[in-house]
């Protein structure tokens, strides 16, 4: 057998995407094997600019979510640029793209002029609030969306509302952006016809912040009672232990049977409002309060070889720094040795799924500015002078790395 190749082989994706959200349902594609083309406008993506130590539009973060892209420069206000567009939409399979409704439509890349012309393409559109509400037109971003969606009131607690401290939102809409893509994709094996799909960021979140945290509201007419007394316990929390941290979850009924055993309180044990999951839920910061003070006794190793003795789930606390010496990451093999023409060797995650016939496609390292336009432009018929028309770039060499961020 050859190299493998990925489950989306075959498959391409037009992405206009930009920032974490897009690039990141991307990113995900191209490491299932579909190829995919990343359209920039000339002053690029924003993200090739955070952290770009090195001054060549190839920042860290942008390396980690553009990874085996190709990059094609267009402008698309320009009418070259817009007709070289219309010429890749043609051999797409998936178009992705990010933008607000009023910038889609001036570009001409609204639903129903991409899907007459590539029937058969299916139209993933990503945006921060869905199409029927009077959000429709507001910009939205991570931080915006934590806030009007609750997780960051959530994540304060009985305190002031906190951000989670990554990209929470963009990240997990991302996934939910690729399954509604791989769905599409599905549905059209049977059926032969593309179509558009929107997926908001705003009732995204709020359908996965509620599955837990609806509580009460679940029952019609209710009001109040919101809110899953466990997460909010601020007992809940990774856990100081005699030399360091820990994180432990105790949960069903037999985690906590053993935990009492564990530290000789039998008349916890034999508290019949302990015995349930309801009981212990009304009693959890008690609860949490106790787990807190146990756990300080003795060190960190030794209560990860107690608890995982009796199959009481359990972690120590690393840092981000951590991650690159665990032991389980080098084992499977998390970690892939990437060379960069430009930036040289990097270190980088792969796919953390796994596929038993068709593998995942090894990536290269994320491209530079344009560094593909001149091949997939001339593979779709242009000829120079219609490139550099199509690029808005006639002074810049494309597929050439620029020397600083756009001014």
């Amino acid at each position: 057998m050859g190299a493998p190749r990925g489950p989306l082989a075959g498959l391409t994706v037009l992405d206009l995407t930009s920032t974490f959200l897009g690039p990141y349902c991307a990113l995900l594609l191209a490491q299932m094997g579909a190829r995919v083309i990343k359209v920039e406008p000339p002053e690029g993506d924003i993200i090739r600019y955070v952290a770009d130590e090195r001054h060549t539009g190839l920042g860290p973060t942008f390396l980690n979510f553009n990874r085996g892209k190709e990059s094609v420069v267009l402008d698309l206000v320009a009418p070259a640029g817009r007709e070289a567009l219309d010429l890749l939409i043609d051999d797409a399979d998936v178009f992705l793209h990010n933008m607000r409704p009023g910038a889609m439509t001036k570009l001409r890349i609204d639903p129903a002029t991409v899907l007459a012309r590539n029937p058969r393409v299916v139209y993933c559109h990503a945006v921060g609030y869905g199409s029927g509400g009077g959000y429709r037109h507001e910009p939205a971003y991570d931080d915006v969306v934590q806030g009007v969606c609750g997780l960051a009131a959530v994540q304060g607690g009985s305190g002031e509302p906190e951000y989670v401290r990554t990209q929470v939102v963009d990240k997990t809409v991302g996934v939910m952006a690729l399954a509604a893509i791989l769905a599409a994709v599905h549905e059209r094996s049977v059926s032969g016809c593309g179509q558009a799909v929107e997926v908001p960021m705003f009732e995204s979140m709020a359908t996965f912040l509620l599955m837990e945290q609806q509580g009460g509201r679940v029952y019609a007419g209710r009001t109040g009672g919101t809110g899953y007394a466990r997460t909010a316990s601020p007992y809940r929390k990774p856990y100081r232990t005699a030399d360091g941290m820990i994180s432990v979850l105790l949960y069903t009924d037999g985690h906590w049977r053993t935990f009492f055993r564990l530290i000789d309180r039998p008349d916890l044990a034999d508290d019949p409002q302990l015995r349930s999951i309801r009981g212990r839920t009304e009693r959890i910061d008690e609860l949490y309060r106790l787990v807190e003070e146990e756990l300080a006794r003795r060190t960190t190793a030794e209560w990860l070889e107690v608890l995982r003795k009796n199959a009481v789930p359990s972690m120590p606390v690393n840092s981000v720094e951590d991650l690159f010496a665990d032991e389980h990451l080098a084992a499977v093999g998390l970690f892939e040795d990437v060379e960069h023409p430009t930036e040289g060797p990097l270190v980088q995650t792969r796919l953390p799924w796994t596929f038993s016939r068709t593998g995942a496609a090894p990536l290269p390292a994320a491209p530079s500015l344009g560094r593909h336009t001149v091949d997939v432009l001339s593979a779709a018929g242009l000829d120079d002078e219609a490139i550099r028309a199509a690029t808005g770039r006639p002074h810049h060499p494309v597929g050439e790395p620029q020397s600083g961020p756009p001014a």
